[in-house]
């Protein structure tokens, strides 16, 4: 069943540019709009003031009797004529007779009889005692007030017009109304313009974000050039700051997108190396067995147990080789994922005599010689895994170069490091090949060509475990000779962490050839 919704609410939004004026303007005018009627309230307060002044005063020089005995009471129109009232004086006479008259003095300066619904109008209208506005019919609004006469039996009214008064208020409200109108439009395009410039930076901050979003970024190698102009970012202003901030976020996409590239092509050139390593070994593996079979199938079994054999020392080797490079691709995993290192106090010094000797024993066309100093250095890392990076090295440096070359394997500590050094004066690598040496696979030009089959996985294990210790690893190369330079954060050497066998075994200082027995006594256990 499906349930009737209410209609959504559409809410027309406004820019900031709209919401800005709107508000500013709209403020500004209630603003001058309070400030016109606070105007008007006070001017409307003093010449009232100013009215019930001249009407207080006004009641001295009206006289309402004629002399003689008795005196005689005159009427209102009487009273107006014989006194000096200017225009808009108002004037009615009451007798307790019951004789009622009233008279105002007209823009003409003569005198109009009130009717008697006028004179109604303004008993109505007065408060005894106070001053009143009455509004009168035909005549207008006057300010009045009641008095009493000196003669008995006789009271009235008097009024002043307040024409004048609505008239002032009236201009004053009318020139507010017009200031205020061309102030605001004033305002507002001042304000326009103030703010337009203002968000100019914001402006160009949303263009740059939605060209970048309109940008196809899921796949593929891509460029973010897209930057909000240097002259809108300026850090000095709120709007600057975030146009700097967009920049800042920019570089960093950039700089992922282009390293997310990078690893795609190291993914898709690791995926076609790994491939090809492992198809060699698997077609021999695969050929031998074949051969195998049919040979147990077709030959004599004196022949045919030479033959299987021999296919079988080629399976095993084949299968030794694709075991190194599988277990050389999990160390690498797992060097990535930050596991497969168990720390101890190791002793670089001994370690690296060792790796002279073991290497020394694989390549004795080479001249292998180690410089240590006098005191073994100690770090704080895997033995085992440290192990590996020196015979990666000494092992890249006897496969690419000629017989004959000297290698040198040279060990000091530097501050709060140990930095291991194998140099060679071979004939060096190629300026473009020394850029990706390190990466999976990598190969060497023909000038350092290998002499036995590898993964060129060697040197990506020996950064990646140095990395793993937090060190750095470097080659310098030129046509005299390469130079790979390991940097490892070293911890100072205590009684308890420096067995007395690793000590012993460290011999003296100075440089030593790998022929001769003190580079024997380095070599313990090799």
């Amino acid at each position: 069943m499906t349930v009737p919704t209410a209609p959504a609410r559409h809410r027309r939004l406004l820019s900031l540019q709209a919401t800005l004026m709107i508000t500013v303007i709209g403020i500004v005018g209630m603003i001058l709009v309070g400030s016109a009627v606070a105007i008007s309230a006070s001017v409307g307060r003093v010449t009232t003031d100013s009215l019930d002044s001249q009407l207080r005063a006004s009641t001295q020089y009206i006289r309402l009797t004629e002399p003689g005995l008795p005196p005689t009471v005159r009427t209102a129109d009487e009273a107006l004529h014989n006194s000096q009232q200017g225009r808009g004086y108002l004037l009615v006479v009451d007798v307790a007779s019951g004789t009622t008259t009233g008279a105002i003095i007209t823009d003409e300066s003569e005198v109009e009889t009130l009717t008697t619904s006028q004179i109604q109008q303004l008993r109505d209208g007065i408060v005894p005692g106070e001053y009143s506005t009455v509004t009168v019919d035909g005549v207008g609004a006057f300010r009045v007030a009641g008095f009493t006469s000196g003669y008995p039996g006789v009271s009235g009214i008097v009024g002043l017009t307040m024409e004048e008064q609505q008239s002032t208020i009236s201009k004053i409200l009318w020139t507010i109304l017009l200031v205020t109108i061309v102030g605001l439009g004033l305002l507002g395009a001042a304000i326009a313009v103030v703010i337009r410039q203002a968000l100019k930076p914001l402006r160009a901050i949303a263009e740059t974000a939605t060209r970048v979003a309109g940008m196809p970024l899921a796949e593929g190698s891509v460029t973010i050039r897209e930057r909000v102009p240097a002259e809108e970012a300026d850090e000095r202003t709120e709007v600057g700051r975030v146009g700097a901030a967009l920049n800042t976020l920019l570089d960093h996409v950039d700089a992922s997108l282009d390293a997310r590239h990078r690893n795609e092509e190291r993914m898709r050139a690791f995926v076609a190396d790994a491939s090809h390593e492992l198809r060699t070994p698997l077609a021999s593996i695969r050929g031998y067995s074949e051969l195998s079979l049919r040979a147990l199938a077709t030959q004599t079994p004196e022949i045919a147990i030479d033959g299987t054999t021999s296919a079988l020392e080629r399976i095993q080797a084949q299968s030794l080789r694709m075991t190194r490079l599988v277990e050389d691709l999990l160390l690498l995993a797992r060097l990535d994922e930050g596991q497969d290192l168990v720390f101890g106090a190791v002793d670089i010094t001994r370690l690296a005599a060792e790796a002279v000797a073991d290497a020394h024993a694989a390549g004795p066309d080479h001249h292998w010689s180690i410089d240590v100093g006098d005191e073994p250095v100690i770090v704080a890392g895997d033995a085992s895994r440290l192990h590996q990076v020196v015979g990666n090295l000494l092992a890249n440096a006897r496969i690419h170069t000629p017989a004959g070359t000297h290698v040198e394997l040279t060990l000091r500590q530097e501050g709060g490091d140990a930095v291991l050094e194998v140099s060679d004066d071979g004939p060096g690598i190629a300026p473009d090949a020394v850029a990706t040496i390190f990466e999976r696979f990598a190969r060497a030009d023909s000038s350092r060509a290998r002499k036995t089959g590898g993964t060129g996985l060697g040197l990506s294990i020996a950064q990646a475990i140095t990395h793993a210790h937090g060190g750095t690893i470097a080659v310098a190369s030129s046509s005299d000779g390469t130079r790979f330079t390991v940097r490892l954060p070293a911890r100072p050497a205590t009684p308890s962490t420096a067995s007395p066998s690793a000590s012993a075994s460290t011999g003296g200082p100075g440089t030593h050839s790998a022929d001769s027995p003190s580079a024997a006594s380095h070599s313990a256990g090799a």
